[in-house]
């Protein structure tokens, strides 16, 4: 009797252990995984941390908003990719092992590719709010979307200002030949050549690089209306613009969405002054922006950078569909992505059905330290 009692006593304990442990898998697995992917070290940190800060501030309105049905709460895991093509795939990977629902990255075009092959195969959706490479959204990805815009839009833009507006007639074009950067200068080229401005030069410098005076000394000689900087962030433009001054070239200078940063005039300071970058349109004075601003102010304490809002809204669209949806099922969500059309903190989100959501540029000029919204490329006008 005395063995019955204690075998009894033994198999209830068993019993609550193993509830208990079935009660803690039940809660983990109401945990919704978002993962991010960027650069948060290296020389593009600062817009990789700019993403991953966006995504955050998304899901802490969403919470605040009631959160996700179904789910406990919303964590936000963060991977770097440094901008390196094989860092990118091994922290898709680990963001595979970590059973995100969806990626919100990367920033560089050269290595949302290759993760996206990689997130792809386990039917992961990711949302690029960066990478403006044509190719990204251009192989038949299912779950691939993108919420910035792309570079054979932007290009065509520059040049159209640079010959209505400007009344260039020569150019001479730098990149860092990364897949992004020299996609996007490849097109300026061509576009320019269509426009009848003539290229000079099309020359490159490497990653990483910090004296630019050969390519500049080319540059000086050549003595081209327009300086076209295309290069894979602002702080390596912000190098470039100082040495181009202190070099004496007088040329016009325009660089792209990736120069675009506040960082540029904090490093460039008075030699920023009079540049122009293309970037997409941004209502400053949009309710949503200045909802997300405060948002994003209140927990860095920072400005928002370049790409901070697109990311916010790439991570507000997935859980918007995901919510809509009443499921994580990826083609269930898919079908719920492609019938979003809110006004986000970037511009109005509506994708389409490769996963682009269109392209709005804006020329900006370095006006008293800030980027002032200069020309419509939409409009053909002023601001």
């Amino acid at each position: 009797m005395k063995r019955l009692l204690v075998l009894a006593v033994a198999l209830l304990a068993l019993g609550l252990l193993l509830a208990g442990c079935g009660g803690e898998e039940k809660k983990a697995d109401q945990v919704l995984k978002i993962g991010t992917m960027s650069p948060l070290t290296g020389p593009y940190a600062a817009d990789g941390n700019d993403i991953r800060q966006g995504a955050e501030i998304a899901v802490e309105v969403f919470n605040e908003a009631g959160g996700m049905p179904g789910f406990s709460k919303i964590e936000v895991f963060s991977e770097d990719t440094a901008c390196d093509p094989k860092q990118a795939v091994a922290a898709a990977n680990k963001l595979i092992n970590e059973k995100v629902v969806a990626v919100v990255g990367a920033y560089c075009s050269s290595s949302t590719i290759p993760a996206s092959e990689t997130l792809a195969e386990e039917n992961i959706i990711m949302l690029t709010p960066a990478s403006t490479n044509p190719k990204v959204t251009e192989r038949g990805l299912p779950y691939m979307f993108r919420t910035c815009g792309r570079d054979d839009h932007q290009a065509p833009a520059a040049v159209k200002f640079m010959k209505d507006v400007e009344g260039v007639k020569t150019i001479f074009i730098v990149d860092d030949k990364t897949t992004y950067s020299q996609g996007l200068a490849e097109g300026v080229a061509t576009a320019a050549a269509a426009a009848g401005i003539q290229v000079l030069e099309h020359d490159h410098v490497n990653q990483g690089d910090k004296d630019y005076s050969a390519v500049l000394t080319k540059v000086k000689a050549a003595n081209p209306d327009l300086f076209y900087i295309s290069l894979q962030n602002s702080a390596t433009g912000a190098l470039m613009v100082i040495q181009a001054k202190r070099m004496g070239i007088d040329a016009i200078l325009m660089g792209q969405d990736a120069v675009y940063h506040p960082k540029l005039m904090e490093i460039a300071k008075a030699d920023a002054e009079g540049m122009y970058c293309t970037f997409g349109a941004i209502d400053k004075d949009a309710p949503k922006f200045k909802e997300f601003l405060s948002k994003y102010q209140a927990k860095t304490g920072n400005e928002p950078g370049a790409y901070s809002a697109y990311a916010f809204d790439s991570a507000t669209a997935y859980l918007m569909a995901a919510k809509a949806a009443g499921t994580t099922d990826p083609a269930k969500v898919r079908e719920e992505m492609l019938k979003l059309d809110f006004t986000g903190a970037s511009k109005q989100i509506k994708y389409e059905e490769n996963g682009d959501s269109g392209s709005n540029y804006t020329v900006y000029k370095v006006q008293d330290g800030k980027f002032v919204p200069y020309w419509n490329s939409l409009t053909g006008e002023k601001y």
